[in-house]
């Protein structure tokens, strides 16, 4: 394992994964992406031989990760050796020096996965004169920003009651054979389905989110209620003319993620994505690496003092 004060980095040992790298960056306020990036990183690291990179949201005065700090995300120059990049951040605005390199990333063609609030990762307020500031969610000149055009959508609403109405995924029948649905099985997570509208870049959707009840995984669908997309693929061609595979899912909260299958689903997204979804075995490792004892989502949830170091294996 290879640290900096900044961000943290896995070694991958032997498998498919070995001779890649893998870049996550983190960065929201609400559904400790801080501690469901490292967790995937080492399954990703330790199981499958990939090289895994985690980026932090840093306050620039203490150095410790600060998911509300929302203009600084150190170590994203790593993306220029990335074969993947796995995104879950919020509302961030990014100075230009720092962005530039997620976009030139997108526009290199890269393999893409966007995790919940991915769909709404930049939001831009205090430098609209940024060459970057069309990627905000709710741009009108790039409709919908980098979520939308990239991703598939941005921020729509909380189709189901937040922190009271947990999400069952429902796989689509169509897809049941996909590489990335390969023994995937019992997808829940407490965080609320969220809503979309038409999805863009002809996607195909694995998985519906069902809106249950309450919070426990044995409660009903709630009545007269739409599924939504919960989880899918797509292409996106960027401004080179190059095209990434990209996956997106509306779930992944650190505990979400209690979930062998929505685990298991995301890592074998980014087997597909990179192209190996001929690597991917009829029952993907996803085994937890160390101790995970996620936060509950929430605002001003997150554990205070923490450094990328804490992450250590």
């Amino acid at each position: 394992m290879n640290n900096s004060e900044n961000w943290i980095v896995y070694e991958g040992s032997k498998g498919p994964g070995t001779g890649r790298h893998v870049v996550f960056i983190s960065g929201d306020e609400e559904y400790r992406s801080e501690e469901a990036l490292p967790l995937l990183a080492k399954i990703l690291a330790v199981h499958h031989g990939f090289r895994c990179t985690v980026l932090f949201a840093i306050d620039r005065e203490t150095g410790e990760i600060n998911p509300e700090e929302q203009t600084n995300i150190p170590g994203l120059h790593h993306l220029e050796t990335a074969d993947m990049m796995v995104l879950f951040t919020r509302f961030r605005e990014l100075p230009d020096d720092q962005m530039k390199y997620i976009v030139n990333y997108t526009n290199a063609g890269k393999p893409v996965i966007g995790l919940r609030t991915a769909t709404h990762a930049f939001s831009y307020s205090r430098n609209l004169q940024s060459p970057y500031a069309k990627y905000s969610f709710n741009s009108e000149a790039f409709d919908g920003g980098y979520g939308r055009q990239v991703l598939g959508e941005t921020w729509i609403n909380h189709h189901g009651h937040h922190g009271k109405e947990s999400t069952r995924g429902i796989i689509e029948a169509e897809m049941r054979d996909h590489p990335i649905l390969r023994g995937v099985e019992d997808v829940w997570g407490p965080t609320d389905v969220y809503g979309t509208t038409t999805l863009t870049g002809d996607p195909q959707v694995l998985l519906h989110g069902q809106v249950l009840v309450g919070m426990d995984p044995s409660d009903p669908p709630k009545p007269d209620t739409d599924t939504m997309p919960l989880a899918w693929i797509k292409r996106y061609t960027g401004e080179q003319g190059a095209t990434s595979r990209v996956f997106c899912s509306t779930m992944g909260a650190s505990v979400d993620l209690e979930s062998e299958g929505l685990r298991r689903l995301l890592v074998n997204a980014c087997y597909w994505c990179m192209g190996l979804e001929h690597e991917i075995p009829d029952k993907s490792q996803v085994d937890y690496v160390d101790k995970f004892d996620p936060t509950f989502f929430g605002f001003g949830t997150f554990q205070k003092g923490m450094r990328p170091s804490d992450f250590s294996l």
